[in-house]
């Protein structure tokens, strides 16, 4: 009789503990579906490849608005991952945006890049962030001259976090995010905040969507 009782009662813990057991795996399983792992956040990042650009106008903080593109021109090719090359005269465009980063300053630039534009006029959606700011070169450290996109070979190394770049300009800091909602901000505590015509920015870029888009004007 008493081991019928202890055979009675370890049948009982084990059917209690089974239903347990079944809900601690469905909630795991959940789990591992509804949370993706840091290497599939990461594995866009590496996808980035560096992109040197040269500003073909002036772009000055008190004059800008929201929504004013910005124009740019590729002075290298660049071989997308996943995406097309892009030879160098390609357009990078952007817009000036709304500023979503908590940084301090009295003249604040916030650029967005979010197309290349290839000579034939498609159009490829891309994530870009700044990595470097650069001010117009006209002669080397030689004196030789200076193409506006020779200033800079590779600056990106492969950061996926942040980019602090301070006196990128004379009194102005590069602040950038590889997660943010733009390419980064140009921000100065001294002066208006000023980008010439010329000016060099490193990009790391990455292609947005599968396909290209269609042309939509022939400007």
């Amino acid at each position: 009789m008493k081991h019928a009782i202890t055979l009675s009662v370890a049948v009982t813990a084990l059917a209690l503990l089974i239903p347990n057991m079944s809900q601690a795996k469905s909630l795991a399983s959940t789990e591992s579906k509804n949370t993706p792992s840091d290497q599939s956040a990461q594995s866009g990042a590496l996808e980035m490849v560096s992109a040197r650009v040269s500003l073909s106008q002036n772009l000055d903080a008190k004059q800008a608005k929201a929504g004013d593109q910005v124009r740019t021109r590729l002075s290298n090719t660049v071989s997308l991952k996943n995406g097309p090359k892009l030879p160098r005269g390609t357009e990078i465009l952007g817009v000036i945006a709304e500023n979503d980063m908590q940084t301090g300053g009295t003249s604040k630039l916030s650029l967005n890049f979010t197309q290349a534009k290839l000579k034939d006029g498609t159009v490829v959606p891309i994530k870009a962030t700044i990595v470097g700011v650069y001010a117009p070169a006209t002669r080397d450290a030689a004196g030789y001259p200076v193409a506006p996109g020779d200033q800079v070979r590779d600056p990106f190394s492969g950061n996926r976090g942040t980019v602090d770049q301070l006196e990128a300009l004379p009194g102005v800091d590069l602040h950038s995010n590889f997660a943010g909602d733009v390419s980064g901000v140009l921000v100065s505590t001294k002066h208006n905040v000023k980008l010439g015509q010329g000016s060099e920015i490193a990009l790391a870029i990455a292609p947005m969507g599968a396909t290209p888009q269609a042309p939509t004007s022939s400007n």
